[in-house]
């Protein structure tokens, strides 16, 4: 599959500290990918080198081809960006602030036609900004993004500060996007529920470093699920299923036992209620569950951590 956005060791470092340590990337054309990571993980500053805002330390970027730090202008061509700060101006129209950006584009004025129906919002293209909803901002601002239809669409945040409604318009948006445009997109967000919803691929980053991509549901497909378990003592019904060596973790009023690669979840779940009614627990509720987008996250960002070497003497 062709690659929209390819890094190779992208590093990037602030005196002694590396902000972005040797990311390899891939984002497939015409994915939605999911850029996920607690903040200081490295998203933002991997973020501001794709578009040529800052200098890697090290490594490399391209966009559609096009290596960021051998050719900015040509990369800039590719990729239309939203961050958190829009930078309108609130007492002039939307049409007023695309024309900004269309006019220094050298795009014609029907480009502004274009990308609002894109967004939806033709019909509020006269009205001043100052009298737009936050949501209304953000379709703007993907709007000013689209200008050009560039093939690369990286969005930083885009939901933030939305409410339930207008999260899940963009949702639906985001979602619908490369179909609609053949854009690819590139969404930075902390919102696990709706990366999930909405995301092809994702990428985690922790502590500078990529630590998982690939295709969300083959994923999802390659770790085991996990079996939750509701009982009324979780204590004792940990002990009873001790034997089986699984991993256990304590969820609430239950269980949640992870399964090992290749076990059958049926034959797992069959065992071990047997094992609890039999041991006298009561068993009010038991079964296999895939992992979820934040289950997959917290497993790849855990802390690795090591044994203490031995002191030599």
């Amino acid at each position: 599959m062709t690659a929209a956005i390819e890094t190779e060791a992208l590093t990037r470092c602030f005196g002694r500290r590396r902000a972005v340590d040797a990311v390899s990337m891939t984002v497939p054309d015409r994915a939605v990918y999911g850029f996920l990571g607690r903040n200081g993980a490295g998203k933002t500053t991997t973020l501001k080198m794709l578009l040529g805002l800052i200098r890697p330390t090290s490594g490399s970027a391209r966009i559609a081809g096009v290596d960021v730090a051998r050719d900015r202008i040509g990369a800039a061509r590719k990729v239309g960006a939203l961050l958190e700060a829009h930078g309108f101006y609130a007492n002039l129209t939307g049409r007023q602030n695309l024309d900004l950006t269309r006019t220094l584009l050298g795009l014609p004025t029907s480009e502004i036609d274009r990308v609002l129906e894109v967004v939806e919002m033709t019909e509020h293209g006269r009205r001043r900004v100052s009298d737009y909803s936050l949501g209304m901002r953000q379709r703007l601002g993907l709007a000013r993004a689209m200008l050009g239809a560039p093939p690369v669409l990286v969005l930083d945040e885009p939901t933030n500060g939305l409410d339930p409604d207008g999260i899940a318009d963009m949702r639906r948006f985001l979602k619908d996007l490369p179909a609609r445009t053949g854009a690819t997109v590139l969404l930075s967000s902390h919102l696990l529920g709706e990366i999930e919803q909405i995301a092809t691929h994702v990428g985690i980053v922790h502590e500078g470093r990529l630590v998982l991509e690939g295709e969300l549901s083959r994923i999802k497909a390659d770790i085991a699920p996990e079996i939750a378990v509701r009982v009324d003592d979780a204590g004792r019904a940990s002990a009873v299923l001790k034997p089986f060596d699984l991993a256990l973790s304590v969820d609430g009023g239950g269980l949640v036992v992870q399964l090992a690669p290749g076990d059958d979840p049926d034959a797992a779940v069959s065992a071990m209620n047997r094992a609890l009614v039999e041991a006298g627990v009561a068993v009010f509720s038991i079964g296999a569950r895939a992992r979820s987008l934040e289950g997959i996250y917290r497993r790849a960002s855990a802390p690795v951590v090591t044994a203490p070497q031995p002191e030599l003497v």
